[in-house]
């Protein structure tokens, strides 16, 4: 009945549409409107249990949750889908990872026009959810190894993420703001209560997505690696619910109509202003009070002085982008750093994209922390914490999370597996003959380099560095045995590691050059391969469908990524005998080489060397800077964004929610653009950034001091409240000397 009612009031009314077309910014007579036909009570709308919220909250509140779980879910392994899916390297990663995210804060606008001056908030959300879940389908059709190469995976994950952004985007600043227009006027008490519980909501699908989506991309495999398609697949999937969700209550809820973009009208109200003073900047015309004044031809009054208090928030933002360049690097280098730390907590494994988890747990015990406890302290100590010293002070938390970060990164970097330049190789000897081997690489750059002995499986700790005359080149050894001197010659590529392998061959000895793993292995993995010095083909068990085979010989297999964990006994065999192996333990982000020998007496052993060393530092010293950041997230984004509104009039909101998120986009232009052009190892990046956000804290501390705030009733006047008057005389209201 409700909707019946509904559907008949235009039909009552022909004239409503028309007339506020034509009324937009004119007087209209009262005596000219035509009497209404009483209208018949609306029946109020159905509540949750008896309480003042509307029952279609509950379908709203659940929308919400599903897409955030989908969007942080599918976020939380988007950086380590990049490293070790696309093979892309580390500074790219950061910078698709941030261009993704500013991309996702710029579409707002886009949805907030759409909603207002087009569709209305309903439909905008229900047709850009099905453009999120599209974006979802691509996304997850590039993560499925055996669909196409590595080109067509790019591409499919691009056309994905910019679907997604354009999705998320869109319906940003749309359902928010749709489930407050659920609630009627005599409930404006429950509808604030309502806002907290959407913001729990966001946190809560953030909270459980973030621990959940690692989980499905490391613990499960599938086509033999991590499964980055049901990563992706399963926020996807929510993505759906959401929509699903949403739709359901379609009968329920209350759908205002567009009432017109007032983003682009406070936009062509300051381009009227500054044309309309560039036009007359002749000396002969009176200045104005203020430079929004010279719109006042076009604009109505009560809209440029909304406009004015607007100007004056929008000015404080401008140092604002900065500490969301800081705040959103959890998901890209602090992801990264975890994937360099050891992960075993000793109750419970943690993966590197788990890490991020932290952040909206931490939310949630730090909201009711600062404003139960340390507020309360601190204004009980008579202190004036106003809300632009809140913003200032997580400013410098944030700046010290870096610093900490900075810190951790230095640490990590002495634990972790260097790099080749340009122009470089790193070669490590491995002696399998029975004796003393001098190896030399003959050349001028490098015949000083390898001239000690080797023993007979020696375990030697480091690569030694060859320098290269091109990108690939023959180099040229000599290899010394008892008496005999042997020449080999092997082909190398720049910027890559690799074992020399010295066995016997007869009565002399030869060699294997095998390019060795470059990178850790991902997610706290282990990788092996095995060197079969048998004269019998070898297939090793490794709890996989297919087992790793090794050709006779001194044949080399490929690397297999294992779980942590002890290895006393994997199941081998030959075309005529079983037999066992114990691997021992195999550790966080360790690459492992074994050699299956039989040189002694008691039958077949194993020998075990690292080539890259286990993570040595726990993933627990990320907590402080966790810790540091969410402090500043807290007291700068809440505070932040309650300032912002307590100085904006009502009728700019949705403007100011808009340059909210702006800033949050140009911050993450500003992580791309460092990310690509600074050159700076990652320890100096995060110097960088942090010494960045203090001089910005201290710009913004200056602005802060000398900026007046308004009082509530005079931003917030009623507009019903003022006169009509003709739009001919709006400039004789503002100043009677500045007539043109």
């Amino acid at each position: 009945m409700l909707e019946e009612r509904e559907s008949k009031e235009p039909a009552m009314n022909p004239f409503q549409k028309n007339e506020s077309k034509e009324t937009l910014f004119s007087p209209v007579s009262t005596e000219e409107v035509l009497p209404r036909p009483p209208s018949p009570p609306k029946k109020s709308p159905p509540k949750i249990f008896g309480s003042s919220y509307p029952l279609s909250i509950a379908f709203i509140v659940v929308n919400e949750f599903c897409e955030r779980f989908s969007y942080y879910g599918m976020k939380a392994v988007l950086t380590l889908y990049f490293l070790y899916f696309l093979h892309w390297n580390e500074d790219t990663s950061t910078s698709v990872y941030h261009a993704f995210s500013s991309l996702c804060y710029f579409t707002p606008i886009l949805g907030a026009a759409i909603a207002d001056s087009w569709l209305g908030k309903f439909k905008t959300i229900i047709y850009l959810s099905l453009v999120y879940v599209l974006g979802h389908i691509f996304k997850s059709l590039g993560a499925i190894p055996t669909l196409g190469g590595k080109t067509l995976h790019t591409i499919l994950s691009l056309i994905g993420l910019s679907l997604i952004a354009l999705g998320t985007g869109g319906i940003k600043p749309c359902v928010a703001a749709f489930g407050g227009d659920q609630f009627e006027e005599k409930h404006a008490e429950a509808r604030t209560r309502y806002f907290s519980v959407f913001y729990l909501s966001i946190n809560a699908g953030s909270l459980i997505s973030t621990f959940i989506t690692p989980m499905l991309r490391g613990d499960v495999k599938c086509f033999g690696e991590d499964c980055y398609a049901l990563a992706f697949g399963v926020p996807g999937l929510l993505m759906v619910v959401a929509l699903v969700v949403f739709a359901m209550g379609s009968k329920m809820y209350r759908k205002p109509p567009p009432e017109g973009n007032i983003v682009a009208q406070v936009i062509k109200c300051i381009w009227f202003a500054i044309s309309n003073r560039f036009r007359n900047r002749s000396g002969d015309i009176p200045k104005r009070q203020h430079w929004l004044d010279w719109a006042s031809e076009k604009y109505p009054k009560h809209l440029i002085v909304d406009v004015k208090a607007l100007t004056r928030v929008l000015f404080l933002y401008i140092p604002l982008p900065m500490f969301w360049a800081l705040l959103d690097q959890q998901g890209s280098r602090w992801t990264l750093q975890a994937n360099k730390m050891d992960g075993d907590l000793g109750f419970f494994v943690l993966q590197p994209d788990q890490m991020q988890v932290l952040n909206p747990f931490l939310v949630l015990v730090f909201i009711p922390l600062f404003d139960l406890v340390i507020y309360r302290l601190i204004s009980k100590c008579r202190i004036n914490f106003s809300s632009l010293r809140k913003m200032t002070v997580g400013m410098i938390l944030a700046s010290l999370a870096f610093a900490v970060a900075a810190l951790v990164e230095i640490k990590v970097n002495g634990m972790t597996h260097a790099q080749p330049a340009s122009q470089e190789i790193f070669l490590q000897v491995l002696n399998l003959a029975d004796g003393k081997i001098k190896v030399t690489v003959l050349g001028s750059r490098n015949n000083s380099l390898l001239v000690e002995s080797v023993s007979s499986f020696q375990n030697t700790t480091h690569y030694s560095k060859l320098h290269l005359d091109t990108k690939i080149q023959d180099l040229h050894f000599l290899l010394k045995y008892n008496n005999l001197s042997v020449y080999n010659k092997h082909s190398v590529e720049e910027k890559t590691c690799y074992h020399l392998v010295i066995h016997e061959h007869g009565e002399s000895v030869s060699s294997v050059l095998v390019k060795d793993m470059e990178i850790k292995p991902a997610n706290g993995m282990t990788a092996i391969r095995f060197i079969n010095t048998l004269h019998k083909d070898i297939n090793i068990s490794l709890d996989e469908d297919v087992p790793l085979s090794v050709g006779k010989d001194y044949g080399v297999s490929v690397y297999r990524t294992m779980m942590r964990g002890e290895y006393p006994a994997v199941h081998c065999e030959t075309e005529d005998t079983n037999f066992f192996l114990d691997l021992g333990l195999l550790d966080f982000g360790t690459t492992y080489l074994f050699v299956i020998t039989n040189i002694t007496n008691q039958g077949l052993e194993i020998w075990k060397t690292e080539e890259i060393p286990a993570n040595k530092l726990s993933i627990a010293w990320q907590l402080p800077q966790y810790i540091l950041v969410t402090a500043a997230e807290v007291m700068f984004s809440i505070t932040g964004l309650e300032f912002s509104y307590s100085q904006a009039p009502s009728s700019m909101k949705s403007v100011l929610q808009a340059a909210w998120l702006l800033t949050v986009a140009v911050g993450n232009i500003i992580v791309l653009v460092v990310a690509q052009f600074s050159g700076l190892v990652q320890w100096a990046e995060f110097v960088l950034f942090s010494c960045l956000l203090l001089v910005v804290c201290l710009i913004f501390s200056i602005m802060g001091y000398y900026y007046v705030p308004l009082m509530s009733e005079g931003i917030h006047e009623p507009t019903d409240k003022q006169l009509p008057h003709p739009q001919g005389n709006m400039i004789n209201l503002e100043t009677k000397n500045t007539r043109l």
